[in-house]
């Protein structure tokens, strides 16, 4: 360990929650340093949807306490207009029944009621919620961790014994299936079509009989289409049938999609696990090392709050 390195913290990944993680650190005084492969804008995070909504992820009690907590830094970026891409935006989740949502969402989740049939055919919940803007949030995110002084750093991570800080954070996503080993953590597929908003203001949320998703976002930078769940598949080359069968099944939703021009693919590895791993261990020289990966297609709905617990585990 270099003399310039004692008392940092070096957290590796630099996706929503490494970054989130970092930048809570740093704004608590820590001297901290980001360690990624990938700019920001080319992450996992970066091809998210991304709408929060408390999807089922285990450990049940705690991942609830995680999305609530980030669901209060949200409304209070919208509340203060922070430049952060987050806003809050209606729209409905299909195939869910208010008794589902409700109880531990009641009163917490603005405007949340039964849908009606003039908004979604099926049965399905309405909530305004904050759809995020990943394009603009990740390199928001960016910007205030290096304001507080945080240090970016491209750096690809092969052992944690190369990282030279007496405290390591590792957000390394899917990366910890090789670099803890952990080969719990395995990739969920997903793939995106953006296309021309058509005027679309709302989002929406479906699975259908067979269990294949549909959902449509609309962000500034477009209307973004959904989605596949492949597990255990690899491949980040966009196929056009899979494309074309999400089109087709969002026009289904809403007509005025089938016309509309696209204009972009993107794929994304969602790094999923059993369960979040959010612990303190140590490294085979006795330095502190806190986990905090495995969140799957929840890491924009748990990063405040996780990030937040990650620091105090930092701090013991």
């Amino acid at each position: 360990m270099t003399s310039e390195s004692r008392g940092e913290i070096v957290v590796v990944g630099g996706g929503v929650v490494g970054l989130t993680t970092a930048l809570i650190l740093a704004e608590r005084g820590a001297s901290v340093r980001v360690w990624t492969r990938d700019a920001v804008e080319a992450t996992t995070s970066a091809v998210a949807g991304a709408l929060w909504w408390p999807y089922r992820i285990e450990p049940v009690a705690a991942a609830r306490a995680w999305a609530l907590r980030s669901l209060e830094v949200y409304e209070d970026l919208v509340a203060r207009a922070a430049p952060a891409g987050v806003r809050m935006v209606e729209g409905v989740l299909g195939e869910t029944g208010l008794d589902e949502a409700d109880g531990w969402l009641a009163g917490r989740v603005p405007g949340l009621r039964a849908s009606t049939t003039d908004e979604y055919a099926g049965t399905g919940v309405r909530a305004r919620l904050p759809l995020i803007d990943m394009p603009a949030h990740l390199p928001w995110l960016r910007e205030r961790f290096v304001a507080a002084g945080g240090v970016i750093e491209t750096r690809t991570v092969s052992s944690f014994a190369e990282v030279d800080a007496p405290v390591v954070v590792n957000c390394a996503g899917l990366a910890a299936r090789g670099l803890v080993p952990d080969p719990s953590v395995r990739p969920v597929r997903g793939q995106l079509v953006v296309v021309e908003n058509p005027g679309i203001d709302t989002w929406l949320v479906t699975t259908d009989a067979a269990g294949e998703h549909a959902y449509l976002f609309p962000q500034p930078g477009g209307l973004v289409l959904g989605g596949t769940s492949e597990e255990d598949a690899w491949s980040l080359e966009p196929d056009p049938a899979t494309a074309e069968a999400i089109i087709r099944r969002c026009a289904a939703l809403r007509p005025e999609i089938a016309g509309a021009r696209v204009l972009e693919h993107r794929v994304g590895l969602r790094p999923t696990r059993p369960s979040v791993r959010l612990e303190r261990d140590a490294l085979p020289d006795g330095r502190l090392l806190v986990h905090n990966y495995g969140h799957g297609g929840a890491g924009v709905t748990v990063a405040w709050g996780c990030a937040e617990e990650a620091a105090r585990l930092v701090s013991g």
